[in-house]
C-alpha cells in the first residue's frame, strides 16, 4: 500500500512540474506581445506612437546615400526617424502644408541628428530637399515597426547564451615545459687523468713502520 501512495506521490510531482515548466514558457512567449515597445515594462507615455495616433512632427529632407540603415536602397517614399521613436519598418501618413510632400512613408532610415519627433524624407533632388527646409507636419501612425534593442530575450535564449558563453572561454594556457640540461660523460683520453680506485685494503705493519 506504501508503494502505491509513493508511486502515486511521484507521479503527482512530477506532473506538477511539467505543468509549471509549460507555464513559465507560456508567459516567456507572450510577454513580448503584451508589454508595449517590445517588453518594455512600466508606466506608458501618453504621448508615444501607437497605431492611429496623430502626432505633430517636425520634418527635413535629404537626398545623399544609396542605402538605408534597414539594408534597402534608398528611393522616394522613406523617411528617417528616431529609432526609439518611430523603429524601422513603420508605416506613417504624413501631412503638410504642401500637397505634393502630402502621404505615406516607410521608416527604413536613422541617423545620428534625426533625435526625437522628427521625420527626414528622402528626396531625389537635393535642391528640393535644400529648398523643403524645416517645417512642421502632422503624421498620422498606420504600423509600428519593431525594435530589436528594446526586446528582452527569453527563458530559453538566457540559458543558451549562459551556455554559450560558459563553453567559448578558454581553457588555461599550460605551463612552458623547461627542459633539464643533459651533462654528458667526458670521452676517453679527456678531461685528464683518470683518479685510481681507491683501495679497500687495510694497512699493514710494515707500512706502518716505514712510516
Amino acid at each position: 500500500m506504501k508503494r502505491v501512495l509513493s508511486r502515486s506521490s511521484t507521479h503527482k510531482l512530477v506532473v506538477m512540474m511539467i505543468a509549471i515548466g509549460g507555464l513559465m514558457l507560456v508567459y516567456e512567449a507572450t510577454t513580448f506581445d503584451l508589454l508595449p515597445w517590445g517588453g518594455q515594462s512600466g508606466a506608458v507615455d501618453p504621448g508615444a506612437p501607437v497605431p492611429g495616433a496623430r502626432l505633430d512632427f517636425n520634418a527635413t529632407a535629404y537626398c545623399k546615400g544609396t542605402t538605408t540603415a534597414s539594408g534597402a536602397e534608398v528611393r522616394t517614399g522613406i523617411a528617417a526617424a528616431d529609432d526609439d521613436i518611430l523603429p524601422v519598418g513603420s508605416v506613417v501618413n504624413v501631412t503638410t502644408e504642401n500637397a505634393k510632400y502630402n502621404g505615406v512613408y516607410t521608416i527604413m532610415d536613422t541617423g545620428p541628428k534625426v533625435q526625437g519627433r522628427l521625420l527626414d524624407l528622402y528626396m531625389w533632388s537635393c535642391h528640393e530637399a535644400l529648398s523643403f527646409g524645416r517645417r512642421a507636419i502632422q503624421v498620422i501612425v498606420l504600423r509600428l515597426g519593431w525594435n530589436p534593442n528594446a526586446s528582452t530575450p527569453s527563458l530559453i535564449d538566457r540559458l543558451f547564451r549562459r551556455r554559450e558563453r560558459a563553453s567559448s572561454v578558454p581553457p588555461p594556457a599550460p605551463l612552458p615545459h623547461v627542459a633539464e640540461p643533459v651533462v654528458s660523460p667526458p670521452a676517453d683520453g679527456e678531461g685528464g687523468e683518470t683518479p685510481a680506485p681507491a683501495s679497500d685494503a687495510s694497512p699493514t705493519a710494515n707500512d706502518l713502520q716505514i712510516n
